[in-house]
């Protein structure tokens, strides 16, 4: 049988210590997450932590800031759960996850977390290129509005909720869905994943 691993990427507090997590469109991620943790730990497949850092920038990804860790309200790593910190945007680059998966004999892959169009769409997508069978779970992850590329630096989530122009977070994961679906990924729900509707992908 195909082995399998849980991708959780970059569910961690340096977001939500952002004031742009105001706008974020799955506040309770956390519990989405969980849901999915438990199920693939029911199931003994592998579940590999990711957390994004950018050292020396001073910022909410800089480990320094102290926000490089956890979503409070995640469930904790297991120990031999392997965990790995990335300074690229797809999980892959920057990390040995490939070679972990390799070791592993992983062969699908389930991906969550944050952002839905950033880092899990990107990691979604190189793991299909690089022959991982992909589920893209789509409601364990979340997202925020985005911003036009025209509009200023330094606006308020507020500023950017009520530019016309901002591409709303249901917008970002509909385009995100369009993308990935029939070429990178099969999108599926949390409920899906661990209930009797579960796709091909992971059964």
């Amino acid at each position: 049988m195909t082995q399998r691993a849980l991708i959780v990427i970059d569910v961690q507090e340096s977001f939500r210590s952002r004031p742009l997590w105001r706008l974020i469109d799955n506040p309770d991620i956390a519990d989405d997450v969980n849901r999915l943790v438990d199920h693939a730990r029911d199931r003994d497949d592998l579940v590999v932590w990711v957390l994004h850092q950018e050292p020396g920038t001073g910022g909410a990804f800089d480990p320094e800031s102290g926000h490089v860790r956890y979503l409070d309200g995640l469930r904790a790593p297991a120990a031999g759960e392997p965990q790995l910190r990335k300074t690229s945007h797809n999980a892959f680059t920057t990390t040995n996850l490939q070679q972990l998966l390799t070791e592993h004999g992983i062969g699908e892959l389930a991906i969550c977390g944050i952002r839905t169009e950033q880092c899990c769409e990107t990691t979604a997508r190189l793991g299909s290129d690089l022959g991982y069978q992909v589920t893209f779970v789509i409601d364990a992850t979340a997202t925020n509005p985005i911003a036009h590329p025209d509009a200023p630096d330094g606006l308020t989530p507020e500023q950017i909720a009520a530019d016309p122009r901002t591409l709303p977070a249901s917008a970002v994961v509909e385009r995100t869905v369009f993308a990935l679906s029939g070429r990178f990924a099969t999108v599926a729900t949390v409920d899906q994943v661990v209930g009797s509707g579960v796709p091909a992908a992971i059964v």
